[in-house]
């Protein structure tokens, strides 16, 4: 049975799924993929919540905050159980993560736009940190901002040397190979490059 790690990384709505299994530099894509942290047709929370009264605004918020996390925290299991059918044992989940905000209340946040598109990343990122942590899995988080260049920083490799790996992973996975799978991948071979060096 093979190590595998999975990454995710936030959009507004849905998440960006890799894992990778093998060891750094052997690893290979076993999945690419995404999936909803809303049901269809809402997207955006505290957009959705400003013309609201204020304490309707509050309850969708809420409401919107706990779906998204059942959604984050079944597709974690999921994708976990689908590498554990491929004969692949996870030995770690990373996610790409923000600078963090304030602790406005929901009506600070819904009182200037920038606010909104703030909390709404914090959002659907940390529902990602909450799921992995709710399934057991060892966390790695990255900086959203920064992910390739933290990568191959923690995996003591050059800038150079890590877009090559990434090319090559991409080539051998096939389309769709943006900057989203290049990212969510560049953490997962923190993950996996952290527990061979354990």
């Amino acid at each position: 049975m093979s190590r595998a790690a999975l990454a995710f990384k936030a959009r507004t709505g849905r998440a960006v799924l890799v894992a990778l299994a093998g060891d750094g530099h052997d690893a290979v894509v076993i999945e690419r993929s995404q999936f909803p942290l809303l049901p269809a047709g809402e997207m955006a929370p505290y957009h959705a919540a400003q013309p609201l009264p204020p304490q309707d605004a509050h309850r969708h918020v809420v409401r919107s905050i706990e779906t998204a996390q059942r959604f984050a925290t079944q597709a974690i299991r999921d994708a976990a159980a689908r590498c554990v059918d491929a004969h692949h044992q996870i030995c770690g989940c990373a996610v790409l993560v923000g600078a963090g905000m304030p602790e406005w209340t929901t009506a600070e946040i819904i009182a200037v736009h920038v606010r909104m598109h703030q909390a709404e990343g914090e959002l659907f990122r940390r529902v990602l940190l909450e799921g992995v942590r709710a399934c057991g899995f060892a966390l790695t988080t990255l900086p959203a901002k920064s992910p390739i260049e933290s990568a191959a920083k923690a995996l003591d490799v050059t800038r150079g040397q890590l877009d090559a790996q990434l090319a090559a992973l991409g080539k051998s996975a096939g389309a769709p190979w943006g900057a989203e799978q290049k990212e969510a991948t560049a953490a997962a071979l923190v993950v996996l490059g952290g527990f061979s060096r354990r």
